[in-house]
């Protein structure tokens, strides 16, 4: 199968402070919203100049399968973000208040902290080691 991820689904408790969230503080990109009959809204966010979109789904919204009767908000495993400089990444995104579950440190595979969103969705960031091997440990 030749496949490419185009889009997660997160699961958050109010789509509104979600929106606002990605937007305001982590600087993402509206990329799609639509409302459906049943007053469902569809919205996903994404990083400028990227193809990949957050869906944020609301929980407890109904869908036709039922199939999301089961989502709760915060409970994936956290979706990575690449950077350039992972220290400098915390310290931008920690002045606009978000709440880290784990500072900037340095791991075999690279630099990484982890915070998470208001629905308690888990994000790393990730400043992967060059290409000489190092975790670029400042």
């Amino acid at each position: 199968m030749d496949a490419k991820i185009t889009q997660v689904t997160l699961v958050v408790r109010n789509q509104a402070e979600a929106l606002e969230f990605y937007t305001k503080k982590l600087g993402f990109t509206k990329k799609m919203e639509f409302s459906y009959p049943n007053g469902t809204r569809w919205v996903t966010v994404g990083p400028r100049g990227q193809d990949m979109q957050l869906a944020l789904w609301q929980a407890g919204w109904p869908d036709a399968t039922g199939i999301s009767n089961s989502w709760r908000a915060g409970q994936g495993a956290p979706v990575v973000l690449n950077v350039g400089d992972c220290r400098e990444a915390f310290e931008e995104l920690k002045t606009k208040g978000v709440e880290f579950r784990q500072e900037a440190h340095t791991m075999p595979y690279g630099v990484v902290a982890f915070f998470a969103d208001p629905d308690g969705n888990l994000f790393e960031i990730l400043q992967p080691p060059s290409v000489t091997g190092r975790t670029g440990q400042q």
